[in-house]
């Protein structure tokens, strides 16, 4: 035993050891002790990660509460008329917290233990090749998952450390709306969070180094940029940010771009650069672990370079979403415990970004299938068209779909309200690669906004409609009633 480990009272020798109870970690715990697996779950710091905390979770709470406001500003097109409006930011607050505490229960470390989970709090390190100390515990465990997460990332800004800013995990502590955001970066949060706060009432500019939204198809992304600038949001791409200094009780982003150098004031300053990996404190080399500033390095089977020890979600190269966390929790579990084969391909996999217009995809972009130089075709269909969007007054957008000749669907983009929730069924079809007949034949209810992926799909059958031969044959068949 090592020094590290003169004083421990314990030695835990589990099948299954779990370094992080984020969305990650709490599922491949749940799903393991399910089938019987004797489980220990190590957190340094909530319950429930960041997705319940500080992230997705009070981020949907906080985007509900804008999209109120909102209604409730332009709702006499409707025939909804307010003398008065305003925002009361406390009972925003107290909104946010309330959703935190209705879920809260779900990732208790009450019910994971009522569930046969160990949970030990503290910050666990890695001894060597196939042990973990966590707060005087020791832990042997035949297969370890590390879970830890990601944090925000900060450019490297001169003065940004000297100046008061917010995060994506720090914002929801703002006591009142800011009179004037700063945003800098171009990640889906920091868009989603610009256009709260600009219907909560405070004039937002939006600072942005590269093309924002430039994941994602352009002719899609137009709209939502669109409906952003009609917000009022000032969006500022391809500049360069020189320095940040605080003036008072403001902040000073002085920018250069081909206009020259200017001064952006604000109120307040939210940096949304993106996230960086959380490999803090777990002692990766004493174990064997390849790491790089992306990640913790991985291959296909979510292994890491110590073939006892398992890495997903944020803290690997992956995309930083809540629900490839889910994704990898459920292929780590079925590889560990069942030895069964798994493939983290992620061709299926949906990028959501919850403004309004939703904007969400899956897939292959035109633009990707065309580079990949083999025949492709383009459906689309606006939400104009739609009756479901014209009743609501959520017209704006479009769906574009991409079938390789024979019609398999390659990719699906859509912007538009009810894009975070309808692109699931494109997900399934680029994962699968279904047939656009499929998607043409399905039945969805009306009015929804389904309708515009149905009718996007059955514009590839169009061409046959026009066809001189399939009209003569049509005519033909006439003939015998």
């Amino acid at each position: 035993m090592t020094a590290d480990t003169a004083s421990v009272a314990q030695v835990l020798h589990p099948d299954l050891c779990i370094i992080g109870a984020g969305a990650g970690g709490l599922t491949a715990a749940s799903a393991a002790t399910a089938f019987g697996v004797n489980v220990v779950l190590v957190e340094k710091g909530r319950m429930g990660g960041a997705t319940l905390n500080n992230g997705a979770l009070p981020a949907q709470a906080l985007l509900a509460a804008a999209d109120r406001a909102h209604a409730l500003r332009t709702g006499a097109r409707f025939g909804a008329k307010s003398v008065r409006f305003g925002v009361d930011y406390a009972a925003v607050r107290a909104h946010v917290q309330q959703v935190i505490k209705a879920v809260e229960p779900l990732d208790s470390r009450a019910r994971l233990t009522g569930l046969g989970i160990r949970v030990i709090e503290g910050t666990a390190r890695f001894l060597d090749r196939d042990t973990v100390a966590a707060n005087g515990v020791v832990i042997k465990a035949r297969r370890f998952v590390i879970a830890t997460g990601s944090l925000p990332a900060l450019p490297a800004v001169p003065g940004l450390a000297d100046v008061p800013h917010l995060t994506g995990e720090t914002v929801f502590d703002l006591e009142d709306y800011p009179r004037h955001l700063i945003v800098i970066g171009a990640d889906n949060l920091g868009l989603e969070l610009a256009q709260a706060f600009r219907r909560f009432g405070a004039e937002v500019t939006v600072l942005l180094t590269r093309a924002p939204l430039a994941d994602y198809d352009p002719e899609c992304a137009a709209p939502v940029l669109d409906a952003l600038m009609r917000d009022g949001i000032v969006l500022r791409a391809g500049i360069k940010i020189a320095q940040i200094r605080r003036a008072l009780a403001r902040v000073h982003v002085e920018i250069e771009s081909e206009a020259g150098v200017e001064v952006v004031d604000g109120t307040h300053l939210l940096v949304a650069d993106g996230r960086r990996p959380n490999v803090n404190d777990l002692d990766l080399d004493r174990a064997g672990i390849r790491y790089a500033p992306s990640g913790i390095v991985v291959d296909r089977r979510l292994l890491t370079s110590n073939k006892r020890v398992y890495a997903i979600g944020d803290v690997t190269d992956a995309p930083t979403y809540t629900h490839v966390a889910y994704h990898h929790a459920g292929l780590v579990i079925r590889h560990a415990l069942f030895r069964m084969p798994i493939d983290t391909e992620t061709h299926a996999l949906p990028l959501v970004t919850f403004t309004d217009p939703q904007l969400a995809q899956v897939g292959l972009t035109e633009a990707e299938a065309r580079a990949a130089s083999f025949p492709i075709r383009v459906l689309r269909w606006p939400y104009r068209e739609n009756e479901r969007a014209q009743s609501a007054g959520l017209a704006r957008g479009h769906i574009k779909v991409v079938t390789d000749r024979n019609g398999s669907v390659l990719g699906a983009t859509i912007a538009g309200a009810g894009a975070a929730e309808n692109i699931a069924l494109w997900s399934l079809a680029v994962g699968q690669t279904m047939n656009i007949e499929a998607l043409a034949g399905v039945i969805v209810p009306y009015p929804t906004y389904a309708e515009v992926g149905k009718r996007a799909a059955m514009t590839y059958f169009n061409r046959g409609l026009t066809s001189p031969l399939v009209r003569r044959i049509i005519g033909w068949l006439r003939r015998f009633g």
